[in-house]
């Protein structure tokens, strides 16, 4: 029996080992794409250097060379205080960072420059705007941006512009007359012209609709989760990834927890509340957003428990690709955007678990490959026309 055992046990493990080979030479071989982390505005406001390894945040050179990451879409954000010459210096860091480490990451503002830094073992940078706020209402300021390396413009952060209405706002019934304007379908159809992705994560849902009808090329959602899952505004609902399939773009997965489990906020109220005192006194020093940062890293175990598993990432893909097909599904991860993601996701370093769960859940090389990256890439041509 005891030799049974054994046998038992070492089978379990040569199979796990296997397993494991077997996802990771997938992801390898995948183009891995994160179309949206927030990092340059982190990088600009801390200076820190995320060509070095850090041992806070989500994101570095380093670590994405062990996630297999092969393209980044670098964010660029400020909230309704900021604009164009915020997202300039955000845009300048950037472009320092790759000229401080020509070996490892070059700029990419279509698919055969995203192709060719990906063949020279280089990380792939990409531009996306996340926020309308930041052209100002100025066509001239968007055509800037976009000669600047833009790809992607996200037409609204939570706040609205005078010309498109947010999700934030839109569903507390902020907005008189929701949707784009005359203004607003100009600028979706400049955006066309230039070969920029419209991008959808954040608008509203009169915006969103608008925004589908006046965009005459695939559109791009960067970084939301399913509704029906978790029923909050940021996340699409049914007849919204449906639109989103007819329009031939993609969705790509959030993987912050608290648009992933739809228990996440109540428990993390829990959690603040349990340690509201300390809370304040770090909300004092810090501001809360940094605040609640580091209240997690100080009670790290007890954070971890509320998070979500891996496989609620897995959920959502697989409700999306039930609905509208595997070519409508990517991975917008919004790190160094949030303070939780799901359990063992720590960093972009983590990107082969996500391949790991797919594998698991029964889902094919070629269409992980998909996921990870190929669909992104199909959308890009499919704007640039090359």
């Amino acid at each position: 029996m005891k030799k049974q055992l054994v046998l038992l046990a070492a089978t379990v493990l040569a199979l796990s080992t296997y397993a494991q080979t077997a996802s990771e030479a997938i992801h390898r071989k995948a183009i891995m794409v994160d179309t949206h982390g927030d990092i340059l505005y982190n990088q600009i406001q801390s200076g820190i250097d995320v060509g070095k390894l850090q041992s806070s945040g989500n994101f570095d050179l380093v670590r994405a060379k062990q996630g297999g990451l092969d393209v980044q879409v670098f964010s660029i954000w400020c909230d309704e205080k900021g604009g164009f010459d915020l997202a300039n210096r955000q845009i300048d860091s950037l472009y320092s960072l790759i000229k401080r480490y020509p070996g490892e990451i070059a700029l990419a503002t279509n698919a055969q420059e995203l192709e060719k830094a990906v063949k020279q073992n280089k990380l792939a940078a990409l531009i996306g705007v996340e926020g309308g706020h930041m052209i100002e209402s100025d066509l001239n300021k968007l055509e800037a941006l976009a000669k600047r390396g833009m790809i992607y413009l996200t037409l609204t952060w939570n706040n609205s512009t005078p010309w498109a209405s947010s999700a934030a706002e839109e569903s507390k019934g902020k907005i008189a007359q929701p949707g784009l304007n005359d203004f607003g379908k100009s600028v979706v159809k400049k955006l066309n012209d230039l070969g920029v992705l419209v991008d959808l994560s954040h608008v509203g849902e009169q915006t969103f609709y608008d925004a589908i009808k006046a965009s005459k090329k695939p559109i791009l959602v960067s970084h939301s989760c399913v509704h029906a899952i978790n029923p909050i505004p940021r996340n699409l609902k049914d007849d919204q990834i449906k639109a989103v399939g007819k329009n031939g773009g993609i969705i790509s997965l959030n993987f912050y927890s608290g648009f992933l489990d739809s228990t996440y906020s109540k428990k993390q109220q829990g959690f603040l509340a349990k340690y509201k005192d300390e809370l304040k006194m770090l909300s004092d020093k810090y501001g809360r957003s940094k605040a609640i940062d580091t209240l997690i890293s100080l009670h790290k175990a007890e954070a971890d428990e509320i998070r979500p598993s891996v496989e609620k990432v897995v959920d959502h893909i697989d409700h999306i690709v039930k609905l509208i097909g595997v070519d409508h599904v990517g991975i917008g991860a919004d790190f160094d955007g949030a303070e939780s993601f799901p359990q063992g996701i720590d960093s972009v370093a983590d990107f082969p678990k996500i391949t790991a769960a797919l594998l698991k859940r029964g889902y094919s090389e070629a269409d992980i490959h998909k996921i990870l990256g190929g669909n992104f890439v199909r959308l890009l041509k499919a704007n640039k026309g090359k």
